[in-house]
């Protein structure tokens, strides 16, 4: 705790049953919930990054241990040093605080030797009931002004030792034979003990306050001496004297601390005044000034809660408290937690506990208040109440002294009644309480006003709550720090408030009060709603308010707390999006942004583009920056989308997204409907109608434009004609969805409608814009009243060419579709500048914007369609323009516009409805004329040509418009991907002058692909410019008759509308279309041939489906019924099976006996054909089979009924795989021929029971694989093909891939959806997976082998390195049986990394290793042990056997032959001819050298000395035994002679008892004799009055202190003062002590003639 007044250091102990049910688990964490960002820093990206994996791995400073049970925990007092110092049973940690919590160093102080009755120093001799005790840490104080660690422990009665701070086990100071008042604390583990190391005043001497709870008669509260001897003894120094039964009022001693100029004690005892006897909680103060304790006063502190589950509505039982620390308000409160009790007589506390706070200026007032009350009222209200007396039993009693008696002793004196106590409590109403679990720590911390409470809990969760000034409670965070661990009252802040730790049973953790950097972004920040934390706006970061530079000025430090405050961001923008390129200012709003000083500027940010901003009322103004340097637009968009910021230096205060468009790319994008896409963008776009362009801009350099449907045109300058506006009626259109139809090219043309209609414009009024699904634009030229008989309506007529029509246009082109109108507001047209256009292809231009003009929609979404136009829209909308003021020679043509102005008019809802002229283009019928239609047939390369004349069909009255030379067109088909550009005229229908035909020129068709029909796009474009909008689905029809029609047969079987017929000529002959046959056209087929029969034998009873492919194989099936026989035999024709021309499937008759021949077939009308192959009718017999037996698993032909699976046939041998079958015995065998069967005579099949696999072992292996794998089971030795299969997959977490887009290409031909050649979706697969990771499954298979019915031996197959980090799995396949090794191994299989042996010679490997027979051969290496044993390693020395001995890890050692293998004769014993150290461990084989054995040398030692040696040696064994004999005669006479002095001290012991018992029973005779006189009357005593006045008053019949007082009354007020005066001398205990010792050595006086008495307030004195 931190408080305020003198420099202090305090430890609080709780034991007891309130710290006994600790436990320990994991680590919880906190959740807390977080939003994407507004405003963030340039580097959010990567601490984004950064905090993710840190959030991930995340762990505090962390300190345990499981063999003690920490209890007390203490600070260094230096922040710098940091140092922890933990308290446990048998322990003192010292960690380092700064270093993660590592021990430092470690102190051992138990168990030892002790009892709860022994007093130090303990031995056998001197305490018999000494055990081996645990001594738990009862204090752990810090002496900040000596820098010394205090420790107390609760053996030896509780005394207490001075260490180092650097160094716990230097030990300062000990006693060795402690005093009974040097006992500082508890010697019970389960009574508190807390104390307070203080020095009242700069040079005062240092203290400790000391209370502890009853075990003894020692004082609960005293102050005991630390810097004079005797230490930490309280004889010379002041105690709470208890002059009752200590036991009885059972102190639980919680917290000291002091504020001011006081100490305060928190305990709950006892209320022996209340009838209940219930325990209550009590504050004690006593000034520090006061070392006689005068000034002692204890108030109850009542925490009530107004649920009905607590008893009597209060938490009567106090667990933990502190005093608020922080700035401002530090020192004001007093936390505490309570819990409420389970029994009124026992202080045990349960669940329901509640958290009160105390104002400590309200509890000194009531202190002060009580204290006034005894000293001048005798403890009674103005009313009469009793509310203060002495407690304790003690001898004194309130007094009714002078009034300013508390100001003039503000720490009593020796006179004035003490210890007091009050009845009246002080009262707090809980702030918060809970009944899941009761409350056990509180950490308080005062910041920015308001407090922050850290509550744990018996249940290892910590509670973080907010108290605001205005009563608001809220807890904002919930932690588990150990689940089900208690959290221990030790909960302390450090020296900066910045970090706690936290203690529980048996861990210590240091975690953030709030861990503000993890958010990163503005929003996150804000949710978290920590009161530490807030954003600091022009810094970008999370922090605290101290942390922000700024923090102090408004608007700078956004507090988390305040659910008012928000994340700048911008509300508003002057423009949301405008073309690429294009520069102008835009005003971005911004509420709430802070102030700058004048040398400050914000930016604003496109992207990487700066500019400056400029500040505003609302916010700041930006300009935008050019097109180069914006990011370029992504293939396929036509805008791109950029963040807009406003940043301050490098942090981005705000941000939004803002839109720069291309209309060139919208052109682009919307392929055969430029205009359309243009107008009806969700952008600024329009369009130009004589430049074929999109533009953002608003005039055009020539001719009309067509302005976006989505907003306003500019405001016109000129005065609006007057005429009469006149609104149709609104009509709607439905435009049914048809299917195309495909028919042949030679009947009929495709043709554009050009109608018109006239009618009178309305005068101009403000357009508003009305969108439904897709929209439709539509040119009106000049006003003309002209009548139109076309049976075409505007809006269908228009739609079928210029929007997205949903008729398909094939080469018939016949499904025109009749459209009712819609009407609804129209584009603008008006007057433009011209774009340049070169060869269809658009040209940028440069563009200004126009500050009059706002976008109206500022989300930029889409406004009705988008500019994605779906091909199968069903419904659309006509958008009709009025003109007016048109000059008369614009009714010739749109161009004829130019220079003239153009008004935009609304319909006037009220006029006549009138008629409009309208440039109409349509899809309609037109009968191509028979010489107009001409078919190519291509050479052999080519596959398909075809000529070819398309009419379109207009409807206008703009005549010169059409025939114009610089308006030609012409028509334009897409062809696998290439243009094929044709001529095209227009012409005028003679019965309707109004409409105009537009003719594709005949032209050669061709296209490469192999595909009958061949869909063409085809458009109409003005000659060698651009295309004009039209149908996505506007298609014709190629057709090609070789295609799939390589014969006669198949040639006639196509459609008879394509007009193919089979061509023959001298070289060859093929299908072609009529018109193109230069030769004879065939109108009968060849004879059919016959290429090959399937099958060529069959049973002579019939039944077998022969197969017969060949070509001209008729037609139909009809053509060949009962024509095909195979070998004379009839074949019948199965007609499902029948293809044309191509194949036959008969099932042959009965031959009645073995014959063969060819196949014949022979068609209707045709020829016959013969196969080149002989068919058989045989007669099978089967012989045999093998095996006899199996398991039932998969197939074919028949075992017992059961087919079996035929693999393979031969002539004289069929190979098949048996299927499953529950029966298992003997079984026949049948083989059927079509309808025929064959038995097998004499020889059955054996179905046996399945093969099943009980273990398998080893579940190790090498990657290098080899290792054998036992298999066990039953039945094993039936598999034929047994294998072992190790599969790999891929882990759940592999190494990030770099994200690739799957291309994607669109065929062009994405209509024929029926087509088998079409292409669909190609996905490019990724091929970057890291480096020795596993991307995709791998499996590896080796064969096993049958070793018996119970055994198979499986090799592990070789893997590569990747299984190191591959999930592992292991199957054994027995024929169609598998078992996964996990279901019948003991674990599961894994792959370790190779071994690696080094060879026997390390220094030299080329050289022989030298080998000394009779030695073991020792071979180094690593990973020798992890996947195999020793007796499957093989070592061997040339041919000779190696036995291996021992395996380890790094060690291979083996025992070689006696004597080296034998040299190959004749060869000279050299490097080469020596034998190599060969190791095998499975399918590794390593050569570590070759071995050379050393012959044995003879030995050089003469005979002579060796028996000298051994002569020698048995001289020295004879010396040694005799001395050996010596000692042990000498030994066993010293015995001899200890066992006499024994017996002799035995003699002596029991003399002496037996003469202390004779001289016990005289004394003890003697006193009975002298007692015996005192049986009747007892020992005389008076009592204390009566000896009190005869000491003082000898002589006196009566004492004068009973006669009425003779005094004047003037000093009768004045006597009395000091008769009471003189009471309480008389009833102070050290006055007593003082007068009995003058009275010891003076001698007896009196009032009269002795001494004289006199008092003074710091102590007494005597004088004569």
């Amino acid at each position: 705790m931190r408080t305020t007044g003198p420099h202090v250091a305090q430890q609080v102990s709780l034991s007891g049953d309130r710290a006994n049910t600790w436990n320990l688990e994991n680590m919880g964490t906190e959740s807390r919930i977080s939003a994407m960002p507004h405003g963030k820093a340039e580097s959010c990206t990567l601490l984004l990054l950064l905090s993710t994996i840190l959030s991930s791995t995340l762990a505090y400073p962390q300190f345990s241990r499981n063999d003690t049970i920490f209890q007390h925990l203490a600070l260094h007092p230096d922040p710098s040093v940091g140092t922890v110092y933990v308290g446990a049973r048998n322990h003192l940690f010292q960690l380092d605080g700064l270093g993660g919590l590592r021990l430092e160093q470690e102190e051992t102080t138990g168990p030892v030797s002790d009892g709860k009755d022994c007093f130090p120093p303990v031995t056998e001799a001197s305490c018999s009931n000494a055990r081996i005790t645990n001594n738990y840490n009862k204090l752990l104080l810090l002496d900040p002004y000596e820098l010394e660690l205090i420790t107390c422990g609760s053996v030896y009665q509780g005394t207490c030792q001075k260490r180092s701070l650097t160094s716990i086990k230097h030990v300062l100071f000990s006693t060795e034979r402690p005093v009974d008042t040097q006992h500082v604390a508890a010697n019970d583990q389960h009574v508190s003990t807390v104390g307070l190391v203080v020095r009242p005043h700069v040079g005062d001497r240092t203290v400790m306050y000391v209370g502890r709870g009853y075990t003894a008669n020692h004082p609960p509260i005293s102050t005991r001496h630390l810097s004079s001897e005797p230490v930490f003894s309280y004889e010379e120094t002041a105690k709470l004297a208890v002059a009752g039964r200590l036991a009885e009022y059972d102190h639980h001693f919680v917290s000291v601390f002091t504020w001011r100029s006081y100490v305060y004690f928190l305990f709950y005892r006892r209320d022996i005044q209340a009838g209940s006897r219930e325990y209550r909680t009590y504050a004690a103060r006593v000034c520090l000034d006061d070392t006689s304790y005068y000034s002692y006063v204890e108030v109850p502190l009542v925490c009530r809660s107004s649920s009905s589950s607590v008893s009597n509505g209060n938490y009567n039982l106090l667990q933990a408290a502190q005093v608020g620390r922080g700035t401002g308000r530090q020192g004001e409160h007093l936390l505490g937690v309570f819990s409420s009790q389970l029994n009124p007589s026992h202080p045990s506390p349960s669940d329901p506990s509640a958290l009160c706070v105390y104002p400590l200026e309200e509890l000194d007032r009531h202190i002060n208040s009580t204290r006034d009350l005894c000293y001048t009222q005798d403890g009674r209200t103005d009313r009469g109440q009793a509310v203060a007396y002495i407690e304790y039993e003690v001898k004194s009693s309130c007094a009714n002294l002078l009034l300013n008696t508390l100001n003039t002793y503000p720490c009593g004196s020796d006179h004035t009644p003490s210890p007091m106590a009050s009845r009246s409590p002080v009262e707090a109403r809980a702030s918060w309480s809970t009944s899941a679990s009761r409350l056990t720590a509180v950490a308080v911390s005062v910041r920015e006003g308001h407090i922050i409470a850290f509550v744990g809990d018996a249940r290892g969760t910590l509670h973080k709550i907010y108290l605001g000034q205005d009563g608001e409670v809220e807890v904002y965070a919930n932690t588990v720090i150990q689940a089900n661990s208690l959290i221990n009252s030790d909960l302390l802040l450090d020296h900066s408030g910045e970090h706690i730790y936290i203690m529980t049973q048996n861990a210590v953790e240091k975690r953030p009060v709030a861990e503000c950097g993890a958010h990163t972004d503005c929003q996150s920040c804000l949710s978290t709603r920590d009161p530490y934390c807030g954003w600091c706006v022009l810094e970008g970061r999370c922090g605290q308010r101290w942390e922000c530079r700024r923090g102090s000025v408004h608007g700078h430090w956004l507090w988390s707390f305040n659910q008012t405050q928000q994340c700048l961001s911008i509300q508003q923008l002057s423009l949301y999006n405008i073309s690429r390129g294009e520069m102008t200012e835009i005003t971005v709003s911004v509420e709430g942004l802070p102030s700058l000083t004048k040398e400050e500027a914000y930016s604003c940010f496109f992207h990487n583009s700066a500019s400056p901003a400029l500040l505003t009322n609302s916010g700041v103004m930006c300009s935008t920056p050019a097109g180069d340097k914006l990011p370029p637009i992504r293939h396929g968009d036509d805008y791109v989308m950029v963040t807009l910021s406003l940043r301050f230096l490098n942090v981005t205060v705000a941000e939004t997204e803002f839109t720069f468009y291309n209309c060139s790319l919208v052109q682009q994008l919307s392929g055969r409907r430029p205009c359309q896409g243009c107008v009806s963008s969700r952008w600024g776009c329009n369009w130009c109608i004589q430049q074929h362009l999109c533009t953002n801009q608003y005039q055009c350099g020539q001719g009309l434009m067509i302005y976006n449907q989505h907003f306003n045109p500019p405001t016109p300058t000129m005065p609006p004609p007057t005429s009469k506006p006149t609104t149709p009626p609104a009509t709607t259109t439905t435009t049914p969805t048809t299917t195309p139809t495909a028919t042949t090219m030679t009947t009929e043309a495709t043709t554009v409608l050009v109608t018109t209609t006239t009618s009178t414009v309305p005068p101009p009024i403000e357009m508003t814009t009305q969108t439904v699904e897709a929209t439709t634009i539509l040119i009106l030229p000049s006003p003309a009243t002209q009548s139109s008989n076309s049976s075409f309506t505007t809006a269908s007529t228009f739609e079928k060419f210029m929007t997205q029509a949903t008729t398909s246009v094939t080469a018939t082109l016949t499904n025109v579709q009749e459209e009712t109108e819609k009407t609804t507001t129209a584009p603008f047209v008006t007057e433009e500048t011209v774009v340049n256009t070169i060869n269809g292809t658009t040209l940028h231009s440069s563009t200004s914007g126009h500050e009059e003009l706002k976008l109206v929609e500022p989300s930029g979404e889409t406004v009705g369609s988008s500019s994605g136009i779906s091909p199968t829209t069903s419904s659309e909308i006509i958008i009709l323009t009025d003109f007016t003021t048109m000059a008369d020679e614009q009714v010739g043509g749109l161009e004829v516009l130019e220079g003239t102005e153009a008004w935009v008019k609304e319909w006037d809802k009220s006029g006549e409805e009138e008629e409009k002229d309208a440039l109409i283009l349509t899809v309609s019928e037109a009968p191509l004329e028979e010489d107009k239609a001409q078919v190519y047939e291509p050479p052999p390369q080519t596959e398909l040509i075809s000529d070819m004349q398309v009419d379109f069909q207009s409807d206008s009255s703009h005549e010169t418009y059409l025939r114009d030379e610089s308006l030609q067109y012409e028509c334009v088909l897409d062809v696998e991907n290439h243009s094929v550009v044709v001529e095209a005229s227009v012409e005028q229908d003679q019965n309707q002058p109004t409409v105009f035909f537009i003719s594709c020129h005949p032209h050669q068709y061709a296209y490469s692909s192999l595909m009958e029909e061949y869909p063409a796009t085809i458009n109409v474009r003005r000659k060698n410019h651009f295309l004009i909008d039209s149908s996505e689905n506007l298609h014709v029809t190629l057709f090609n008759c070789s295609v799939g029609r390589s014969d006669c047969s198949r040639c006639r079987t196509a459609d008879h509308k394509y007009g193919c017929v089979w061509c023959g000529g001298a070289v060859q002959s093929r299908c072609v279309y009529r018109d193109s046959c230069s030769d004879e056209i065939k109108h009968s087929c060849p004879a059919p041939v016959i290429h090959f029969v399937d099958p060529v034998s069959g049973p002579v009873e019939g039944g077998t489906l022969v197969t017969i492919s060949g070509s001209n194989l008729g037609q139909r099936a009809e053509d060949i019924q009962n024509s095909v026989t195979v070998a004379g035999v009839a074949c019948h024709v199965i007609h499902t099976r029948y293809e044309v021309s191509s194949r036959i499937v008969c099932e042959t008759s009965s031959s009645g006996g073995e014959k063969s021949g060819h196949a014949s077939v022979r068609v209707r009308g045709g020829g016959l054909g013969l196969s080149p192959q002989i068919f058989s009718f045989q007669n099978p017999i089967l012989s045999s089979v093998f095996p006899h037996r199996g398991h039932p698993s998969d197939a074919s032909v028949l075992i017992g009924g059961v087919p079996c699976l035929v693999l393979k046939i031969l002539d004289d041998e069929i190979q098949c795989v048996t299927r499953g079958s529950n029966r298992t015995g003997e079984h026949a065998i049948t083989v059927r021929f079509g309808t025929a069967e064959r038995h097998l005579q004499n020889l059955v099949y054996h179905y046996t029971p399945n093969p099943n696999i009980t273990s398998a072992a080893p579940s190790r292996s090498f990657f290098s694989g080899g290792r054998i794998i036992r298999v066990s089971g039953q039945n094993l030795d039936v598999v034929q093909e047994p294998k072992i299969r190790v599969t790999l997959s891929p882990p759940d977490t592999l190494p990030p891939r770099r994200k690739r887009r799957n291309v994607v290409r669109k065929n062009f031909r994405k209509h024929l959806h029926k087509n088998s050649l079409k292409r669909g979706r190609r996905i490019v697969p990724e091929a970057d997976c890291p480096e020795g990771a596993l991307c995709q499954v791998k499996q590896y298979e080796a064969r096993c082998t049958v070793n018996s019915s119970t055994l198979i031996l499986c090799p592990t197959p070789a893997v590569g390195l990747e299984a190191r980090r591959a999930k592992v799995k292991v199957h054994f396949l027995l024929d169609s049986l598998h078992f996964d090794f996990r279901a019948v191994g003991n674990e599961a299989f894994s792959y370790e990394p190779n071994p690696r042996l080094y060879p026997l010679n390390h220094n030299h490997p080329n050289k022989p290793f030298h080998h000394k027979p009779g030695s073991i051969i020792s071979v180094e290496g690593e990973n020798l042990d992890l996947a195999i044993f020793k007796h499957e390693v093989e070592a061997r020395i040339g041919e000779g056997v190696c036995a291996v001995k021992t395996l380890t890890h790094n060690h291979l050692y083996c025992e070689p032959p006696a004597h080296l293998p034998s040299l190959p004769s004749g060869k000279k014993q050299d490097l080469e001819s020596l034998p190599e150290f060969t190791v095998r461990m499975g399918n590794l084989n390593f050569s570590l050298g070759r071995v050379q054995y050393d012959s044995q040398a003879q030995s050089t030692f003469p005979l002579e000395a060796q028996v000298g040696v051994g002569v020698g040696a048995s001289i020295v064994a004879l010396i040694v035994l005799i001395i050996v004999l010596i000692y042990r005669r000498k030994s066993k006479q010293a015995m001899r002679d200890y066992k006499k002095v024994q017996i002799q001290l035995e003699n002596l012991e029991t003399s002496v008892r037996d003469r202390c018992k004779k001289e016990f029973t005289d004394l003890m005779t003697e006193m009975m004799d002298m007692s015996s006189d005192l049986v009747g009357s007892g020992i005389p005593f008076l009592d204390y009055r009566g000896y009190a006045e005869r000491i003082f008053f000898p002589g006196h019949q009566e004492s004068p202190l009973r006669r009425d007082l003779d005094v004047p009354e003037s000093r009768r007020q004045t006597v009395e003062q000091g008769l009471v005066q003189l009471s309480n001398l008389l009833n102070s205990k050290l006055f007593s002590q003082s007068l009995f010792t003058l009275w010891k050595y003076r001698g007896p006086f009196h009032l009269g003639t002795g001494p004289m008495l006199l008092s003074s307030h710091s102590g007494s004195a005597w004088k004569t």
